[in-house]
């Protein structure tokens, strides 16, 4: 099996990762193995992620891997040098097995050696090596590598050029290969070669850049024949121009396979031994069988030996990194699966012996008791004969016979065919005081004619009295009974004494079974808990990378009615939402909740007048209250909705949204409260095939069975008929620290939360107020002053800090939620006036009495005081600094006061660029809103296509492609399988995710739970627990919204609400094992 690059694999891997990686940016680093690394690449929209072997591969995986806990030593100091840094070139060192990984024009390079034990070096700009995996002392034409040292590319094969191919290079190349096989033949020398193979492998060592395969490959096209001896070549020039050609075909092979962007490659498989395939020609390798198949090699090209050979299986691929993916992954798989079945087989195997063990303690003890009875029936049946043994025996005791004696004449008596002495087995126990009797069974008296001597398996004498040997069993012509007599007993008080041990061994067998159930339990989970740590040291089974959907990277889920609902995690997701996403028939959902997202409900773009059922809005309504702040406080409020043209980002005269913030026109559309109640779930994609046996109630499918009278009429507020005026921000719960937007309810209303901000009377005296006297009647006479003048409302408060750069006061401003029109003061500031005045009684002012004077003095002193002569005398006494000083003060002062004016000037200009902009974008929004003209790029529209690809509960026959976990109200969740009601708690999310994981994991693991067959969706399937097993906590994470909970499971493990076994009520094992309405957590 091929483990290791070619040189010509190398050399096309590295092709392909230049037009792959380059232009990429290093988004991390990690450790897969000692000698395994992985590294992810990124750029918007694009990402990578590149498997490390150090001396045996480097490509693309499209695999997930389980990274190390830490990251190593080496690793970390690859990260704080090449982390966010830009990939600016791949390439391969001459034609050495050595790639090239430029960071930032060079000024970091990256090795990957595939000879010998490989290496993965990291140097600078000057080749200074800065790290590396391994440190290599010097030998024998290699030179040292460690931190410190020059890493040397001059002694590299062909580093400066690929020489020409030309008759005396191959010629140079045979002499030296002949003088090399003499060198090692006088040495004495064995080296194994096949016969034949001396041509091949001498110019593989001498013309370098033509692998040994290639060259063998070259020869077969051209017909030449391999097996010519070197020094037959060098004196037929005939032979020598024909080799010249074949290797002339082998650099046009290599020319060929590195001119293109991507190249072919070829597994050449095996079929595994016993197994049956039959490839089909012609068809890609993924497509291929691939169970019954052993990978045995892969090459760029496909040889002409491998093609010609029946006993390979050859699978293409149009991608050689793909094509080398593949091969690598399949074998790192199948050790995995390997690993791990043989450890669940090993803790299968240890809880079988120990079942075994426990039910052979128990079969024992039922044949004792079966022995026992046996044995008092035969002292019953026999009375006369134990009482005629036991008083022989007796006898010869009381007359002083030694007890040696005794068992001799018993021997002799028994050979002379005394019936008495027949019945008494030797040796005798009288050291016991026993005797051993050989009885027959009152069944077998009665029937001894009718059984042959043949079937019996009579039971012979020996130290424990209940087993025979053999050898007697066959001398035996009856089945008779091997049995201790008390000599001090009678017959019948001997019979009673085996019918009072079949009792105690009763007793123990009763107390053996009920303390065999707790020690196999005990067992049971003893090995369980070893299978789970084992389990865990183990790396999980290759898994496929699952490429999210577009929806995936907000708050999402698929309503009761078939309607895609997303919901922003922050500012900078709602202004997306808005701005991309909410189109003409779509419904807005907020809630005036601190942290509350923007929530839009999707409607069917074919039929965007349709109205959106009542239980799509309860359950958009509920996801906004539950991912804002009334979880923690666990207060349900109610939300509510208006339609797409009812919201817009354009801002009354003077003011300014930030980002996330957006102006709702109308009226709006309140929900009733809303149940603190979410689910966590998993949906399945299904194949394109499948879609075709669900006929589901979807919006796409059926958008005129929704009666109208199911959704309340929806009220189109345009610009010039608005009822009301309100500015609503839309906030998102998220960790970032930069997250500005607030309600200003939470800073200044003290009222109940609970309480509705305005009753239904109050709104409708305000809406007809409002429809008396519009507000447009005002707006010719709003003019924007170029002082800040002070505000008369608490929104134009908001709106004029944010003008001076308070971004907090403009999102506060921006989230008022009440109704009154915004109004604007037109009286002059009176701080204005106020300092006007002091300036003009300033100039006005007489002189006091004496200073005119005064100053005649002073001026007729210094009037032949020139400039010079005031800047010596001051400097002299010490005036000069203070004045200097003074005067550097009020230069900084104004330079500051320059500044901030410029900075005012500045921000004020840009408020009004993004006013303008915001005012063009919302024109235009306007009019595609009224044409129906969507905005959207080809590829994001062909994903907004209807969802029927993901169910909730595949069908008998699906074909099941990934399995995405989903949080949503928990009404919303009613078709899915697999599914977890969450409540406010004290739980933290990333423990609960792991514990519902591990509570399914755990459920698939019990008897009767998975239906193999996958036919009865009440059960789980293995494709199904395959999948679920395979996701990671991190991911499932993200999908809920909320940070505290508490989590409410079933009782047992495989019901339906959180083991996947059917509904939520999980009743019994056809459900999956579950039991009981289920318990708090």
């Amino acid at each position: 099996m091929k483990q290791r690059f070619s040189s010509l694999d190398v050399k096309v891997i590295a092709h392909e990762l230049s037009t792959s990686l380059v232009s990429l940016r290093v988004s991390n680093i990690y450790d897969l193995s000692s000698k395994i690394l992985l590294f992810k690449f990124a750029k918007p929209e694009v990402k990578k992620q590149l498997i490390i072997d150090s001396g045996f591969r480097c490509h693309l995986t499209e695999f997930a891997r389980t990274t190390a806990a830490a990251p190593s030593v080496f690793v970390q100091k690859l990260r704080k040098v090449l982390k966010t840094r830009r990939v600016t070139a791949i390439s391969q060192i001459g034609t050495d097995r050595i790639i090239e990984f430029q960071f930032s024009d060079g000024q970091y390079r990256l090795y990957l050696e595939f000879f010998a034990g490989g290496n993965v070096i990291l140097t600078d700009n000057e080749l200074k090596i800065l790290t590396l995996l391994r440190n290599v002392p010097e030998g024998e034409g290699q030179e040292p590598q460690r931190p410190g040292l020059t890493y040397s590319l001059e002694n590299r094969q062909n580093y400066g050029g690929v020489p020409a191919l030309t008759k005396e290079r191959v010629r140079d190349a045979l002499q030296t290969t002949i003088r090399k096989a003499e060198a090692s033949a006088a040495a004495g020398k064995k080296i194994k070669k096949k016969s034949g193979d001396e041509l091949r492998r001498g110019l593989a060592t001498t013309i370098t850049e033509l692998p040994p395969i290639l060259v063998d490959h070259a020869m077969r096209v051209t017909g030449f024949d391999s097996t010519v001896q070197p020094s037959l070549v060098l004196e037929n020039d005939g032979l020598l121009d024909h080799l010249l050609k074949s290797l002339e075909e082998a650099r046009k092979i290599v020319h060929e396979v590195t001119s293109a962007d991507s190249c072919k490659g070829y597994i050449l498989a095996k079929t595994k031994p016993g197994a049956e395939l039959a490839p089909s020609e012609g068809t890609d390798g993924d497509r291929q069988p691939k169970d019954n198949l052993l990978y045995d090699d892969f090459h760029p090209f496909l040889p002409r030996q491998f093609e010609e050979d029946s006993s390979y299986t050859v699978l293409p691929f149009d991608n050689f990194n793909k094509m080398v993916d593949e091969f690598f992954s399949s074998i790192e798989g199948q050790k995995l699966e390997s690993r791990l079945n043989e450890r669940e087989a090993a803790a299968k195997r240890k809880l079988d012996a120990t079942k075994a063990d426990h039910a052979k303690r128990i079969e024992g003890l039922q044949a004792v008791q079966q022995l026992n009875v046996r044995k008092a029936g035969a002292i019953e049946a026999n009375v006369e004969r134990v009482q005629e043994a036991m008083d022989a025996v007796n006898g010869l005791i009381q007359q002083g016979m030694d007890w040696e004696d005794i068992g001799k004449l018993v021997d002799r008596e028994r050979k002379r065919g005394n019936p008495v002495a027949a019945i008494i087995g030797l040796p005798l126990k009288l050291h016991e005081n026993t005797i051993t009797v050989l009885l027959s069974e009152a069944a077998e008296e009665d029937d001894e004619l009718e059984y042959d001597a043949s079937d019996t398996d009579s039971v012979s004498s020996d130290d424990s009295g209940y087993a025979g040997t053999e050898a007697s069993a066959r001398k035996a012509p009856e089945k008779r009974l091997s049995i201790d007599i008390d000599l001090g007993l009678s017959p019948f008080a001997n019979a009673r004494a085996y019918y009072d041990e079949r009792k105690m061994a009763a007793v123990k067998e009763q107390k053996t079974l009920l303390q065999s159930e707790n020690a196999l339990k005990n067992a049971e989970q003893k090995i369980a808990a070893e299978l789970k740590k084992g389990l865990k040291q183990e790396k999980p089974v290759l898994q496929p990378i699952r490429r999210q959907q577009w929806f995936e990277k907000f708050l999402w889920f698929i309503s009761s009615d078939g309607y895609l609902v997303l919901g922003g995690k922050d500012a900078q997701q709602n202004e997306m939402l808005y701005r991309r996403y909410l189109k003409k028939g779509d419904v807005y959902v907020h809630a005036d909740l601190h942290g509350a997202p923007s929530v839009v409900i999707k409607n069917s773009p074919s039929t965007p007048d349709a109205p959106i059922p009542p239980s799509t809005l309860s359950q958009a309504g509920s996801l906004a209250v539950c991912a804002s702040s009334a979880w923690d406080s666990k207060a349900g409020m109610g939300a509510w909705w208006v339609n797409a043209d009812q919201v817009s980002k354009s801002a009354p005269t003077g003011e300014f949204l930030g980002t996330g913030s957006f102006m709702v026109r109308g009226k709006k559309n309140f929900l009733p409260p809303a149940q603190l109640i979410l689910g966590l779930g998993l949906m399945f994609k299904i194949s394109e095939e499948s879609k075709a046996k669900h006929v589901k109630h979807r919006l796409y499918d059926l958008p005129e069975s929704i009666p109208s009278k199911q959704s309340p009429t929806i009220h189109s507020g345009g610009a010039g008929s608005t009822v009301g005026e309100e500015v609503t921000a839309e906030n998102a719960e998220s960790d970032s620290e930069d997250s500005d937007v607030d309600f200003e309810e939470d800073a200044e209303q003290k009222e109940n939360p609970l309480q509705p901000t305005c009753q239904q009377g109050e709104r409708d005296e305000f809406s007809e107020r409002d429809e008396e006297n519009p507000p447009t009647k005002g707006i010719s006479r709003l003019t924007i002053s170029e002082e800040l003048p002070t505000p008369s409302t608490a929104e134009s408060t908001g709106a004029r800090k944010g003008e001076a750069g308070d971004e907090q006061n403009e999102s506060e401003a921006a989230t008022e939620a009440g109704s009154a029109p915004l109004t604007t003061s037109h009286s002059p500031a009176p701080e204005q006036s106020g300092r006007s005045t002091p300036q003009t009684q300033k100039k006005g002012q007489q002189p006091k009495r004496g200073q005119r004077g005064k100053a005649k003095k002073i001026a007729a002193k210094y009037k032949d005081q020139d400039e010079e002569d005031r800047a010596a005398i001051e400097e002299l006494i010490g005036a000069a600094a203070g004045k200097q000083k003074a005067e550097a003060e009020a230069k900084a002062k104004a330079e500051r006061e320059a500044q901030r004016a410029a900075a005012l000037e500045r921000r004020r200009a840009q408020h009004q660029r993004q006013q303008r902009e915001t005012a063009e974008h919302e024109e235009v929004r306007k009019m595609m809103l009224e044409e129906g003209i969507e905005t959207l790029d080809p590829e994001e529209a062909a994903n907004l296509t209807p969802l029927d690809a993901l169910v909730g509960s595949p069908l008998p026959g699906d074909e099941i492609l990934e399995a995405i976990a989903v949080c949503a109200p928990y009404s919303a969740l009613a078709r899915c399988k697999y599914k977890v009601k969450i409540q406010p708690g004290a739980q933290k999310k990333g423990k609960a995710v792991k514990e519902v994981l591990d509570a399914w994991k755990a459920a698939s693991t019990k008897k009767g739970v998975v239906d193999e067959k996958s036919e009865d969706k009440e059960k789980m399937w293995p494709r199904e627990v395959e999948l679920f097993k395979a996701l990671k906590p991190e991911e499932v994470v993200n999908v809920v919204p909320v940070g505290k909970l508490r989590l409410m499971l079933t009782g047992g493990g495989g019901g339906g609400g959180s083991g996947g076994g059917g509904d939520a009520k999980g009743k019994g094992g056809s459900r999956g094992g579950g039991g009981g309405r289920g318990k708090k957590r």
